[in-house]
């Protein structure tokens, strides 16, 4: 798996790839990064990823293997919190581990965040995959941090609110979640699909003039699960009543996921 083949990966950024957040040892809705990968695969034409190797069982053994190293024990806590990266090219399946830098602290403060000059081009099959292709989001990613910001909102060229640099962004407004619609170009993500499974969540156009009449904001994904915002530009999100409670139910199904495999 590190034997690196240069591709039209490396070349063009025709590649796939999911983070996925592991806890205690367990990968978190294992099997919808999976579906996702299957569907981004298809879609570049890069082979069927369990075919390619990876599947939810090698993926176990490779977590296995990686426990056990002093290296890993070190620097993950043995697995403990971190996240699993897995990179599919045309001629590459590579797995990978990285540290989740998302802290207690960040879901006490809440986020900052501002609004990109960079337009989402919902026009474009890429935005609606998770592919190499990825410059527009980490630039503007780490622009927002040197700008003090914690994320950076996408709007699309219809200027309707599509989505953070690497998350996906809800609304509440007298109890109601509200998110972009996927047409809205967008990256369908983890999270955001989990809690449309599980949630009564509305998909609508936002715009950000319309921000005001929201009472609450809250981003996603695989690693920060949900994060309360606290301020887009000048808009401030005085509550977090239902955003709390959306978290708890993520946690503990985080738990429940933990116990499950524990057991097992």
């Amino acid at each position: 798996m590190n034997n690196i083949t240069l591709d039209e990966c490396f070349q063009f950024g025709l590649g796939a790839f999911e983070t996925i957040g592991i806890e205690k040892g367990t990968p978190i809705l294992l099997e919808k990064h999976l579906k996702r990968l299957e569907r981004a695969a298809d879609f570049l034409k890069l082979g069927d990823p369990a075919v390619r190797g990876i599947t939810a069982g090698r993926i176990e053994e490779y977590l296995e293997e990686q426990k056990k190293r002093p290296e890993v024990q070190k620097e993950f806590d043995g697995l403990e919190h971190c996240a699993l990266k897995l990179m599919l090219t045309k001629e590459n399946a590579v797995y990978s581990l990285r540290a989740n830098h998302y802290t207690p602290e960040n879901y006490e403060k809440g986020f900052i965040m501002d609004v990109s000059k960079v337009k989402r081009n919902e026009t474009s099959p890429l935005v609606y995959h998770k592919t190499m292709n990825y410059g527009d989001c980490i630039l503007e990613k780490r622009n927002a941090t040197a700008a003090g910001m914690d994320e950076r909102l996408f709007l699309n060229t219809k200027k309707q609110i599509s989505e953070g640099t690497v998350s996906n962004v809800f609304f509440v407004r007298k109890g109601v979640i509200y998110t972009p619609k996927v047409s809205c170009g967008l990256l369908p993500g983890i999270l955001r699909e989990y809690l449309c499974d599980t949630e009564e969540v509305e998909e609508t156009y936002i715009y950000v003039q319309d921000l005001k009449w929201y009472q609450e904001c809250f981003v996603t994904n695989s690693l920060m699960g949900i994060m309360p915002v606290r301020q887009i530009e000048g808009i401030r999100f005085e509550e977090d009543k239902v955003t709390k409670e959306l978290m708890g139910k993520y946690q503990k199904m985080v738990r429940d996921t933990v116990n499950k495999k524990q057991v097992g």
